[in-house]
C-alpha cells in the first residue's frame, strides 16, 4: 500500500514552506531515506526523503507552491501514481505523537549488522579534579581537524535523531535538531522531563534557596530597613509545596515545548542494542526504534564515599536534602563543593547548625583563591563552621542521628560528631549503566565518561554524547550549549563550543561566579597579568540593598589589555558575571568594558570599576 509522503515539522514557529524544487519525478524508482523534494522557508532549506524504497506517485503539489506543514506531497510504495487517500500506517509508538504516524514502523529484526569496533581513542580531554560540586575550568574536546568522513548508508529509519535523556542537554539537543528540520525522539524513563536539573537538582534547589533567603531577611534583615514584622514563623511544608510547584511549571513547559516542535517523547529505559538501534522499555513492554544519529544525554548521579550507604534519611545525598521534612538540629555536610555549600546555607537560614567537613584545605576547588578565602570568611559570619584539610572515615547511626568519625587529611587523632542529618556531597559520576555501551563497543575512559571527539562523536558511528556523560565540568548549560552545537552539526551546520568561556555560580548568598582563568592559572602558565579589584561597600546599589559583602576581580593581559578572567563575590553575582561572558566572548579588553555607559546606581557599575581598576583608575574607591 502507498505511503505518504507529507511535509516535515519545520522548525520553531515554521507553518509553511515554498517546494523549491522536485528532485524525483512519478514513476521514478526511489530508495529508502532518498530525497525527493526541496523545501524552502525564511529559516532553513529541508530535503523531503522517501521512508521507505518503491515507485514515487504523483506529484500532489508543484514547484513553487506553498505548503503547510502535513500536507501530502506525495507517495511511495505503489504503482498506480496516484496519492493516496488511505490512513497511514499505525504509529510506532504509544506515546509517539500524531504528526508521526506516517513513520514506518521498526521491525524485530529490523537493524544493520553491528560494524567493526573502531579502537578506543585515547581520552581526548583533560581530567577535571574529583571534588564535590567544584567550579572547574571547562575541559574543550581536543581539535580533530576536520569533520568526520560521510557516515555509511543507514537504511530505514524511524527518526533522524534519537536522544536518550531529557535533561538540559537532551532536551535542549532535541529542540534544536526539530528547528533545523529534523525528525526527533527522546527517551526519558522519568515520568515528566526535564532530567536531574528540572527535577530534583538545579530547579528545585534554587526554589528552596530563594524561600530561605526569603525567610532569612524577614528574621534578619527587615528590621534594618524599618519594617517590624513580629514573630516569623516556618511553614517547611508549604515551603516543599512551593518547590515543588516551580519544578511542575518547569517540566511541563518543556513537554510542551516538545509538543510544540514535533519531539516525540518515548517514555522508557533505553538501551543501544546497536548502531542506529535503541530498545526503549516501558509500561508497555519493548520497542526498538532505528535512527540516524543516537544522542547519549543521561546526565549524572551523586556518589558516596565507601562504607557509608546513603538511605536518604539520615544520610542524604542532595536529592535527600532537599525533601527532610523538619530543620535538623545539626547538619553536618561531607563536601564543600557547590552542592554542599548551597544546602548547608538553605538549612542554615532554617535555623539548622550546620558543620561543613572538607578534605581540601580551601572551599570550592577550582574557583580563585582569593575569591574562596573571602567566601570562607562570608559564611563562618553567617554561622556556617568548617573542619577544612579533614576526612571523614565512618558514619554510623545512632539513637539519636548519627555519629561521624573524622580525622585531618594528612593523619591524625579521630574526632566524632554528633549530627542528626548528614549530607554526602562529594560529587557526581556519569551515568552509562543500562545503556549498553559496552555491547555496542562505545569507548569509556577510566573514569566511567563516554569518550567523543570534537564533534561528539564516539568510536561508533551514529553514537554521539554530551553534558555530564562526557568529560569537562557538570554544568547544565555545558550540557546545553553541547545539545545546541551538537544539533547544528548533524545538521551540516558549524556548531561549536567555546570552552574557555563558560561560567561557573554558587548560588548562596552572596553569590560566586566565575569565568575563564584564575589567578593561580596564569601564574602557574607564567602569564603576564594585571588585577583590577572594585569592593561592593563602595557601590551605591548594594549599600541601598544592605549586601556589601565580596568584590568584582578582573585579570587581563598587561600587554594587550585582554580579559583573560573574571570573577565576583557579591549580590546577584551569577546574573553579573554575564556582561564579562559576553565581552570575553567577543574577545573584549577591560577598557572596553571600562569604556561602556553602566546605569547608575546598579550592581554593575562594580565590573565597570574593576575593569577601570586594571588601568589604576578606578573612580570610586
Amino acid at each position: 500500500m502507498p505511503v505518504e509522503i507529507k511535509v516535515p515539522t519545520l522548525g520553531e514557529s515554521v507553518t509553511t514552506a515554498i517546494v523549491s524544487k522536485w528532485l524525483k519525478q512519478p514513476g521514478e524508482q526511489v530508495a529508502a531515506d532518498e530525497a525527493v523534494a526541496e523545501l524552502e522557508t525564511d529559516k532553513v532549506s529541508v530535503e523531503v526523503s522517501a521512508p521507505e524504497a518503491g515507485v514515487l506517485g504523483a506529484h500532489a503539489v508543484a514547484e513553487g507552491d506553498e505548503v503547510e506543514v502535513g500536507t501530502v506531497l506525495t507517495t511511495v510504495g505503489g504503482e498506480s501514481g496516484a496519492v493516496a487517500g488511505s490512513e497511514p500506517p499505525a504509529d510506532v509508538s504509544a506515546s509517539a505523537s500524531a504528526s508521526d504516524a506516517g513513520a514506518a514502523p521498526a521491525s524485530a529484526g529490523s537493524y544493520l549488522p553491528q560494524p567493526e569496533t573502531a579502537a578506543p581513542s585515547a581520552s581526548v580531554q583533560s581530567e577535571v579534579p574529583a571534588s564535590s560540586g567544584q567550579a572547574a575550568k571547562p575541559a574543550p574536546p581536543a581539535p580533530t581537524g576536520a569533520p568526520a568522513a560521510a557516515p555509511a548508508e543507514v537504511g530505514e529509519t524511524d527518526y533522524d535523531v534519537i536522544v536518550v535523556g531529557s535533561g538540559p542537554g537532551g532536551y535542549v539537543c532535541a529542540l534544536r535538531a526539530a528547528q533545523l528540520g529534523m525528525k526527533v525522539a527522546c527517551v526519558e524513563k522519568r515520568a515528566t522531563l526535564g532530567g536531574t536539573c528540572l527535577n530534583i537538582g538545579c530547579i528545585p534547589s534554587k526554589a528552596l534557596l530563594q524561600s530561605s533567603e526569603n525567610f532569612h531577611e524577614a528574621t534578619e534583615g527587615f528590621a534594618a530597613h524599618g519594617i517590624i514584622v513580629g514573630e516569623v514563623k516556618l511553614d517547611l511544608a508549604r515551603m516543599h509545596a512551593r518547590k515543588a510547584e516551580v519544578v511542575g511549571a518547569n517540566v511541563k513547559g518543556v513537554e510542551f515545548l516538545f509538543k510544540k516542535n514535533g519531539v516525540t517523547w518515548l517514555k522508557g529505559a533505553g538501551r543501544i542494542n546497536a548502531p542506529h538501534t535503541i530498545e526503549v522499555t516501558g509500561e508497555g513492554g519493548a520497542k526498538s526504534f532505528r535512527a540516524k544519529h543516537i544522542v547519549i544525554a543521561t546526565g549524572s548521579d551523586s556518589v558516596s564515599l565507601p562504607g557509608i550507604e546513603i538511605d536518604e534519611k539520615r544520610i542524604v545525598s542532595s536529592t535527600g536534602a532537599l525533601e527532610l521534612e523538619s530543620v535538623p538540629k545539626h547538619l553536618v555536610v561531607i563536601g564543600g563543593g557547590v552542592i554542599g555549600l548551597e544546602l548547608g546555607s538553605v538549612w542554615k537560614r532554617l535555623g539548622a547548625q550546620v558543620t561543613v567537613i572538607e578534605y581540601l584545605d580551601r572551599l570550592v576547588p577550582g574557583i580563585d583563591g582569593e575569591v574562596a578565602k573571602a567566601f570562607e570568611r562570608v559564611l563562618t559570619k553567617q554561622g556556617l563552621k568548617f573542619k577544612l584539610g579533614h576526612k571523614v572515615t565512618k558514619v554510623e547511626a545512632s539513637e539519636t542521628g548519627t555519629v561521624v568519625t573524622v580525622e585531618k587529611a594528612k593523619g591524625g587523632a579521630a574526632e566524632t560528631i554528633e549530627a542528626d542529618i548528614v549530607l554526602v556531597a562529594i560529587g557526581r559520576r556519569a551515568v552509562t549503566d543500562g545503556l549498553g555501551l559496552a555491547d555496542v563497543g562505545v569507548a569509556l575512559d577510566n573514569k566511567g565518561r563516554v569518550e567523543v571527539d570534537a564533534h561528539y562523536a564516539t568510536n561508533i558511528e551514529g553514537i554521539y554524547a554530551i553534558g555530564d556523560v562526557i568529560a569537562g565540568p557538570m554544568l547544565a548549560h555545558k550540557a546545553e550549549d553541547e545539545g545546541v552545537a551538537l544539533a547544528e552539526i548533524l545538521a551540516g551546520q558549524a556548531g561549536h563550543v567555546n570552552y574557555g568561556v563558560i561560567p561557573a555560580v554558587v548560588y548562596t548568598w552572596p553569590e560566586v561566579a566565575g569565568i575563564g582563568k584564575i589567578e593561580e592559572e596564569l601564574k602557574a602558565e607564567g602569564v603576564d597579568y594585571v588585577v583590577g579589584k572594585f569592593p561592593f561597600s563602595a557601590n551605591g546599589r548594594a549599600r541601598a540593598m544592605n549586601s556589601t559583602d565580596g568584590f568584582v576581580k578582573i585579570l587581563a593581559d598587561r600587554k594587550t589589555d585582554r580579559l583573560l578572567g573574571a570573577h565576583i563575590l557579591g549580590p546577584d553575582a551569577g546574573t553579573l558575571i554575564a556582561e564579562l561572558a559576553t565581552a570575553m566572548e567577543f574577545g573584549a579588553s577591560a577598557e572596553d568594558v571600562a569604556r561602556i555607559c553602566h546605569a547608575h546606581p546598579t550592581l554593575n557599575e562594580a565590573v565597570k570599576e574593576a575593569a577601570l581598576a586594571t588601568g589604576g583608575r578606578a573612580l570610586h574607591v
